[in-house]
This record gives structure tokens, C-alpha cells and sequence, in this order.
């Protein structure tokens, strides 16, 4: 079976270069100066830690943590921390950049920040995990605050990561903190769908790219990769909109039906087994396979650069709708704007949520809490605003999504740095 796994990136192969190119795409549309376009394509801040944990055996390992801070004109950074053995300094710029854009795209206060420690968290026990969290916490305490950088859920990570964070800042300050991560359990000030957010993101712009297409989602086929937290939503969501989940995978390999799967007996499967790959209810298949398959919308969910220009011309969906960040390659843009497919671009797609996690920071801060409806009917209002806005200016610059999408968040950033200047 194939597997999501990415090497570290050279100097020729930088997912951060890739990030520039894309901003540099919209730039070139807004006719932004070399000046601007040196401050929005840098990070602000770069910080890498090298940290020992203690294990359970009482031997000592060393790892290597980021937090990075790519630009925080409009508002605190905002961004997830993910734990993976390929974890680059390169890689956390990037999603930093494009959390930047996602946040801006969406018009909430937030800048853009990322983090990550380079572990395969499978290899490590519950308490180890929870020292190596602790210890990454309090090395990037100078950074992270209510009002400065305000980390979340990302690959490998989840509520309980985010409650060792932030009990580990409270017991630092003295006082309990719940506003210093989102992403929370209920209990410790988390909100109502939160969980689900990004996937109910996923539903709502595929939904919307569907009327475009005039694409009926009842009957309409998916593929899935990364069965995760975004991907398992994402599917499930749609599924309650009609549409058949037809092929599933995640880093143990995959499994197809052209007649549909159940979304909900996959997750079965795979918190049973581990994977989705083995079900019973479809035909083994591999991660690179699912990409190429016939169907109506295909949901990259997993890592970055999936599809790539190697195999982009053999990508037979109609609309792809990015739960990933970064999973499509400018040259692969390229090719499926030649081919006619929409691609619904990360900054869009997945931003559920992080435009959720705004809404979990202001009942933090507020200390009043919403219940579900409230928070679904608001995030639709954000993302089908923001979709139709995209979407405009697509027509207007004739360009694809991920362009129009940039304009529109860079246009926003450059003007917030226009107007703030240039201290001193």
C-alpha cells in the first residue's frame, strides 16, 4: 500500500517556494510593489527549539520543534500545531503563510502562524506524549498568548494536546488561560462544533462549487484522501447530502466502491483497525490510485502535494476542494486549469476551522457560549460569503479560485499594512 508520506524538502524542492509562488500569482494581479511584496512573502518570526523529553524507559531523546509567525497585521497569529516525523522548518513557514490567507480570505481578525515538533507520535505512550507536549509548550511560551499567537489542532494532534498546552501555560501564569489555544475539549471552554468544522467546510464549498458546475451533490461521486479528522467529516456531511463516498484511504492504504461505502462503517473500520485500508465493504486501492479515479468531486485531505505535475492530467474528477493544505502543486494547477476542473483552494476549503476556532477564542474572551446551531448558521454565513466573494472576483480577473482567492486575502493584508505603515 502506499503510504502519506513526504521527505524533507531541499533547497530545489521547498513547500515554502511553492507557497511564494502562489502568492506571487496574485501579486502580480494587484500590481503590488517590490517593498510589499518583500514584507507579505516573509515571516515574521522563525523559532526553532531543540528540546529533551524524558521516556518512560528513563533514557532522554532530544527533538526539534517551530512555531512560526508568518504575518500579524490584522490580528494575533493563529494556527494548528501538527506532530509528524517529516516536520520542517520550510513546511511550518508555509502553512503559516497560508494560514495568513486563510484568515484574511475569511475577513477574521487573525494573522497567520503554524507550529510543529518533527515525532512520529505512534511511537511514543500516552505519558511521553504529554511531557513532549508540555516541554514544546513552555519552550514557545515567549511567542504564544491571547492577544499574540493562538495555536490549534492540526495533523496528529487534537483536544487533548490542546489541554496540556493551555493547562501548561495557566499553571505558568498563575491563572487558567482557556483563550490561549482553540480547539479545546467542551469541558475547558472548547465550543460546539468545533470538531467538525473544517469538515463542514469542506461540505459547504463543495456544495457551493457544485452549483457552479450545476453539478448535482445527490448521486455525486467522492473520493477521500486522508481519512482523518477533516476527511472523515468532510465525507460523512456529504453523504448527508446525497452524494456516494466511493473510495477512502489515510496512511495504511485505501479501499474503492464505485457503488458507495458507508462513511460512518469506515470510521468504524479504521478505530478498530487503524486504517481504512482492509474494509470489507471495497476493493483495496492505493493512496496515488485514488487520485486518478472517475469521479464528481475529489477531497485531497492528508498532506501536502499529493497532486503534482506528474500526475495531475490523470485526475478524472470534476471539482477537487482542498481539505488539505497545500495538496496541489502549481504545476499541477496548471494542468487541471487546461482540463477544466475547479479546484477549491485550501485557503477556502478548509478554513472552517479556523474561522470555528475564531468563534471559540471570542466565547473565551467573552466567557459566553453559543450553542451548535448558532455556530454551524454562523460559519455558513462566513464561508458562503467569502465562496461568492471568491468567486467574483474569479470572473473579474479571469483567473482560477486559488488566485482570486489570493487577491482577495492579500489585497486585504497589504491594505492593513498600507494603513498601519512602516514603525518606525
Amino acid at each position: 500500500m502506499a503510504t502519506l508520506k513526504t521527505k524533507a524538502p531541499a533547497q530545489n524542492d521547498s513547500v515554502f517556494a511553492m507557497a511564494v509562488q502562489q502568492f506571487n500569482a496574485a501579486a502580480d494581479k494587484l500590481g503590488l510593489d517590490k517593498g510589499m511584496r518583500a514584507v507579505l512573502s516573509s515571516c515574521k518570526r522563525e523559532f526553532t527549539v531543540n528540546f529533551p523529553v524524558k521516556m518512560d524507559n528513563g533514557s532522554v531523546k532530544v527533538f526539534t520543534g517551530h512555531r512560526v509567525q508568518h504575518n500579524v497585521t490584522r490580528g494575533p497569529a493563529k494556527g494548528g500545531i501538527r506532530y509528524h516525523q517529516d516536520v520542517s522548518l520550510d513546511e511550518v513557514k508555509a502553512l503559516a503563510s497560508w494560514m495568513t490567507w486563510k484568515c484574511a480570505v475569511t475577513n477574521i481578525p487573525y494573522g497567520g502562524g503554524k507550529g510543529g515538533i518533527t515525532v512520529n507520535p505512534k511511537d511514543l505512550s500516552k505519558s511521553e506524549l504529554e511531557r513532549l507536549t508540555r516541554r514544546f509548550a513552555t519552550e514557545i511560551s515567549p511567542l504564544i498568548g491571547i492577544d499574540s499567537d493562538i495555536p490549534a489542532p492540526d495533523v496528529n494532534t487534537d483536544g487533548q494536546i490542546m489541554a496540556w498546552i493551555m493547562d501548561t501555560i495557566s499553571m505558568h501564569s498563575g491563572y487558567t488561560q482557556p483563550g490561549i489555544v482553540t480547539g479545546k475539549p467542551i469541558s475547558i471552554g472548547g465550543t460546539l462544533g468545533r470538531t467538525e468544522a473544517t469538515g463542514r467546510g469542506v461540505m459547504i464549498t463543495a456544495r457551493e462549487a457544485a452549483k457552479k458546475q450545476r453539478l448535482s451533490l445527490q448521486g455525486a461521486k467522492v473520493a477521500v484522501q486522508g481519512y482523518g479528522n477533516v476527511g472523515y467529516y468532510g465525507a460523512t456531511l456529504l453523504q448527508r447530502q446525497g452524494s456516494k463516498i466511493i473510495a477512502a484511504s489515510d496512511s495504511g492504504g485505501g479501499v474503492h466502491n464505485d457503488k458507495g461505502m458507508d462513511a460512518e462503517a469506515l470510521q468504524a473500520h479504521k478505530v478498530k483497525t487503524g486504517s481504512v485500508s482492509g474494509y470489507k465493504g471495497g476493493d483495496s486501492i492505493t493512496n496515488a490510485e485514488l487520485l486518478e479515479l472517475p469521479c464528481d468531486i475529489l477531497v485531497p485531505a492528508a498532506l501536502e502535494r499529493q497532486i503534482t505535475g506528474k500526475n495531475a492530467s490523470k485526475v478524472k474528477a470534476k471539482v477537487i476542494v482542498e481539505g488539505a493544505n497545500g495538496p496541489t502543486t502549481p504545476e499541477a494547477d496548471a494542468i487541471l486549469d487546461s482540463k477544466g476542473v475547479v479546484v477549491v483552494p485550501d485557503i477556502l476549503a478548509n478554513a472552517g476551522g479556523v474561522v470555528v476556532s475564531y468563534f471559540e477564542w471570542v466565547q473565551d474572551l467573552q466567557r459566553f457560549f453559543w450553542d451548535k446551531d448558532d455556530v454551524d448558521k454562523k460559519l455558513e454565513a462566513v464561508l458562503t460569503k467569502s465562496f461568492d466573494q471568491v468567486m467574483a472576483l474569479s470572473a473579474k480577473h479571469k483567473t482560477n479560485m486559488r488566485t482570486a482567492a489570493l487577491v482577495l486575502a492579500v489585497q486585504r493584508v497589504a491594505e492593513a499594512t498600507t494603513i498601519r505603515g512602516i514603525y518606525p
